[in-house]
């Protein structure tokens, strides 16, 4: 006769013969760098994504077309973004933005720690997160923590009530141990530090 997961975890509880307190976890800090910004860059290169610093004076629609010349659907809901074909606010449905070639999102802050950016929905389809072949994700300078414990602490949920963390490309190699770029998500990504 099967056992349900309750009759599991009731024999597992009338078995522990000793119990512990949870550890308290706002004490720890993690790990920190003398120049966060410096370990961003340098992990989001170790995850197969790229780091273009957008230089004062320099327009963000040109950089994109000289990052992705052959792009030609580009989508993003940015107001700085006049080059965008498609709105993943005005689009209808997710299924919509099959076919983009660039998404163009901002990013709150990033982690040094493990190259993250906590990416809040802020567009009505945020399939234009991971359905793009490419991903820009514009990102300030000065928005850079260092660790996991620190990021944890400044997320935020707004209306959408989503959010997520993107790091580099989507990759795997859990099929003959053969790495494949764009598995689940974009192909590229690159994060434009903006001022």
């Amino acid at each position: 006769m099967a056992s349900n997961k309750e009759d599991i975890l009731n024999r597992i509880r009338k078995n522990i013969r000793q119990k512990y307190d949870m550890p308290r976890l706002d004490d720890i800090q993690g790990i920190t760098y003398p120049d966060p910004l410096a370990q961003f860059i340098s992990m989001t290169e170790t995850v197969g994504g790229k780091v273009v610093e957008l230089q004062p004076g320099q327009d963000i629609n040109q950089l994109v077309r000289e990052l992705y010349p052959e792009a030609k659907e580009i989508a993003s809901n940015l107001p700085e973004v006049t080059i965008a074909t498609r709105n993943p606010d005005t689009c209808g449905s997710p299924q919509a933005l099959n076919g983009t070639d660039v998404g163009i999102i901002r990013g709150l802050f990033g982690v040094a720690e493990n190259a993250c950016v906590w990416i809040p929905q802020a567009m009505e389809e945020k399939a234009v997160c991971f359905i793009s072949e490419n991903l820009v994700i514009l990102l300030k300078k000065s928005e850079i923590v260092n660790n996991m414990h620190e990021a944890y602490r400044r997320i935020e949920m707004n209306d959408y009530g989503y959010g997520t963390f993107i790091s580099g490309p989507s990759k795997t190699a859990d099929i003959a141990q053969v790495l494949v770029m764009g598995a689940q998500a974009a192909r590229s990504a690159t994060v434009v530090l903006v001022p």
